[in-house]
């Protein structure tokens, strides 16, 4: 298509480093980003689904007291995905993404910023099924607008094909690529926290249109850190009820928003490390053998935090395996959830 020969000379290999000035990549990008809008505009809608429909002005009546079930500094980790080419999905997630490999051998490789965020294992089951249980999205957080408008750019020069849209979600500004085997990834900043607004225990999120040639534009430029984390994850379910009863009830996650087939889950007042949804997936079972997901990370920050989750799992009769510095699950659907120290 008419995007491709408009992509600048960029290294695939630098990781968030461009090799032009920001006005000339800027500009080329324009070109790259409105035939890729032009194309992809009917996904613009599935990926400002995200989150609940948008909220004009509402009222305030403030955050709700986090139950404390789980502790503030709760983070996602590691997100693991069974991918059948690992050569490809590698290189994307290392060209594209702007990802580190920080190990690497035939069966697996995982890559990351300053710590391990993706870990891909190879496989030879068939595709992941969009209409199964698993993965929706892993969300990776930017710590800061500039090293995501690089990343935008390596998207929109080296992969213009796996661009799916963006979505102002009110408390975020978000952009959402897939990966070679269909696994969705949101990349993403925070709005101010101080911006974010709480009704009736509940975290507005809208779903706002967001112009990326806009965002390159105003943030290209600026200082970029290349730090990022894994902000949370979005996961199909086959049950809302039932997702909530482990995710929440068991796990310990707080539900901060609810959507038409979605909940939204947080721990200490995020809006959100983790999301459940029924859009393509409702009545789903156990996950077959297949490529996507294998499993997610939440990390705690102490070993009682560990302790307190066997005593929940095991009163709700969970089958679950504890070792030093780690508890491991399985959620309705077979999904490996892995519970770390962080």
């Amino acid at each position: 298509m008419t995007s491709r020969t408009a992509r600048l000379p960029l290294s695939s290999t630098a990781r968030w480093i461009i090799g032009l000035s920001a006005a000339i990549v800027v500009a080329g990008v324009i070109v790259v980003w409105w035939a890729i809008v032009a194309q992809n505009g009917a996904a613009q809608d599935a990926a400002a689904s995200d989150s609940p429909a948008e909220t004009t002005e509402p009222a305030t009546t403030g955050a709700p007291t986090p139950s404390g079930v789980l502790p503030a500094e709760t983070e996602m980790g590691v997100v693991t995905i069974a991918a059948r080419d690992l050569d490809t999905m590698t290189r994307y997630y290392r060209d594209i993404v702007g990802l580190t490999v920080l190990e690497e051998s035939d069966e697996a490789a995982v890559l990351g910023v300053d710590g391990p965020l993706i870990r891909l294992e190879s496989t030879d089951a068939g595709a992941d099924d969009p209409r199964s249980a698993g993965l929706y999205h892993s969300a990776i957080l930017f710590d800061d607008a500039p090293s995501l408008a690089r990343t935008l750019v390596n998207i929109a020069q080296l992969a213009p094909e796996s661009y799916q849209g963006s979505a102002d979600h009110a408390v975020s500004l978000a952009f959402y690529a897939v990966d070679p085997e269909g696994n969705g990834v949101e990349l993403y900043v925070d709005r101010p926290r101080e911006e974010w607004v709480w009704e009736d225990g509940k975290v507005v999120m809208g779903s706002a249109m967001l112009d990326p040639n806009q965002f390159i534009d105003e943030n290209l430029d600026g200082d970029a850190s290349g730090t990022a984390t894994m902000g949370h994850v979005h996961l199909r379910v086959g049950d809302l009820d039932t997702a909530r009863a482990f995710y929440s009830d068991v796990l310990g996650f707080d539900v901060t928003a609810e959507a038409d087939g979605a909940l939204f889950y947080s721990a200490g007042g995020y809006h959100h490390h983790l999301a459940t949804n029924t859009w393509q997936s409702a009545g789903a079972g156990a996950r077959d053998e297949s490529a996507g997901l294998r499993g997610i990370t939440v990390a705690v920050p102490a070993a009682s935090d560990l302790d307190a989750l066997v005593v929940r799992l095991t009163d709700a009769g969970i089958e679950h395996s504890a070792a030093e510095g780690s508890v491991v699950t399985a959620d309705p659907w077979g999904n490996a959830v892995r519970f770390v120290l962080g």
